[in-house]
C-alpha cells in the first residue's frame, strides 16, 4: 500500500487535536493525539504546524513512506478558529500549501461532530463546550454559519458565560438580591473560599484568574439535576440560545419544513442531556416540525474521518469498518 491509499482525518480544537491516518476502506492505521491547535490562540502558522507536526508523528506509526511531499490522496481537516469565511479560506490555504495529500476538504470543527452523527455532513450541528457554535449544510450544498465571535456577536453560553452566570447567582444569593441557591456554596466550596462574594473579590483584586469560571459547568450541571432553580435557569437559558441557533440555522438553509437533524455536540451539551435535551427538542420541534435532534458523544475526528471517506469515494461498508475499528480500539474510551 502507497501513501497515497490513506486517508488524514484532523479534528483541531481549542485544547486538543486529534488526527486519524485510515485506509479507504475504513481501517483505521494511526491515532494520534496533541495539544489544543485553534489558530485564535496560536495564530494560524503555528497551529497549523503543530497539526503537521502529529500528522508526521502518525505517519512513522503506520511505516509507509512519505515522498515528493505529498503522502495521502485526501485530508480532510475540520480546526476551531475557522469561523469566518476569510479564515476559513486562510486555513485551507496554508493546509494546502503543506502539502499532506492530494485533495483537501477544510472546515470549522462543529462541521465534524455534524459528520460524526450523521455520516452525510448534512443538516445542523451546535456545540457548547469552551463557547457555542452552530453550522448546517443542505443536500442543495447550502451552508448556515454564525460568526461565533462571543459577545460582540451576542454570543452567550459555554463554560465562560455558565461560570460567571453560577457566581453572579451565588452572590446574589448571599446578600438577598436574589434567591438563595446551591450555587453559593458548591462555587465558594471548589476554589477554597467561604462565599461566593469571596471568589468575586478575589477575581477582582487579582488573586484568581477570572479564565477559571469555565470550570464551573459541572457544578451548574448538578446542581440543575438536584433542583436547584437558579441552575436550572441558567441551563434553560442555554437550551434557549441552542435552540434559536438551530432554528435560525434551518431558516438559513430554508430547511425548516424539511425532515432535517439536529446535532447537539460539546461537553456541557454531553454532560446535560437529562436536563436540557428534551427541553431543545421541544422547542426545535415547535418551529420546525419535523426535525430530530439527537446529542452526539461520538469523537469529532470520526466526523472528519467519514469527511475523509466520502471525498474519497468510498461506500457504506468503510464508514462501518471505521466505527467498528475504533470501538474496538477504545474499547469505549474516548478518543
Amino acid at each position: 500500500m502507497t501513501g497515497h491509499n490513506v486517508i488524514i482525518a484532523v479534528d483541531g480544537g481549542n485544547s486538543k487535536t486529534d488526527v486519524l491516518l485510515l485506509r479507504a476502506d475504513g481501517t483505521v492505521l494511526a491515532s494520534v493525539r496533541g495539544s489544543g491547535s485553534s489558530p485564535h490562540q496560536l495564530g494560524l502558522g503555528p497551529a497549523v504546524d503543530l497539526v503537521g507536526d502529529l500528522i508526521h508523528q502518525a505517519w512513522l506509526e503506520t511505516g509507509l513512506p512519505a515522498r515528493d511531499g505529498i503522502r495521502a490522496a485526501v485530508a480532510a481537516v475540520f480546526m476551531a478558529g475557522a469561523d469566518l469565511p476569510s479564515e476559513e479560506t486562510a486555513l485551507a490555504d496554508a493546509v494546502v500549501a503543506r502539502e499532506w495529500a492530494q485533495e483537501n476538504h477544510v472546515a470549522n470543527d462543529v462541521f465534524a461532530v455534524l459528520w460524526a452523527a450523521t455520516g452525510s455532513g448534512f443538516g445542523v450541528a451546535v456545540t457548547v463546550g469552551a463557547g457555542v457554535n452552530c453550522v448546517g449544510t443542505a443536500p442543495s450544498g447550502r451552508r448556515a454559519w454564525f460568526p461565533a465571535l462571543g459577545e460582540i456577536t451576542g454570543d452567550w453560553g459555554g463554560g465562560p458565560d455558565i461560570g460567571m452566570a453560577a457566581l453572579g447567582a451565588g452572590v446574589r444569593g448571599e446578600d438577598g438580591r436574589g434567591p438563595e441557591t446551591m450555587l453559593a456554596h458548591a462555587v465558594a466550596s471548589y476554589f477554597g473560599c467561604a462565599s461566593a462574594l469571596d471568589v468575586a473579590v478575589a477575581i477582582h483584586q487579582g488573586s484568581l484568574d477570572p479564565a477559571r469560571l469555565i470550570e464551573l459547568p459541572p457544578l451548574v450541571v448538578s446542581a440543575a439535576a438536584a433542583g436547584d432553580p437558579e441552575a436550572v435557569g441558567i441551563m434553560r437559558r442555554q437550551g434557549t440560545e441552542v435552540t434559536r441557533l438551530a432554528v435560525a440555522a434551518l431558516h438559513q438553509l430554508e430547511m425548516q419544513d424539511s425532515p432535517v437533524t439536529i446535532v447537539l455536540g460539546g461537553s456541557v451539551l454531553v454532560s446535560s442531556r437529562s436536563i436540557l435535551l428534551d427541553y431543545i427538542s421541544d422547542g426545535i420541534r415547535a418551529a420546525a416540525p419535523k426535525a430530530q435532534t439527537v446529542l452526539c458523544t461520538t469523537p469529532p475526528v470520526v466526523g472528519a474521518a467519514l469527511a475523509g471517506l466520502s471525498l474519497a469515494g468510498a461506500n457504506g461498508t468503510a464508514e462501518t469498518r471505521l466505527r467498528a475499528s475504533l470501538e474496538a480500539a477504545s474499547d469505549g474510551a474516548e478518543l
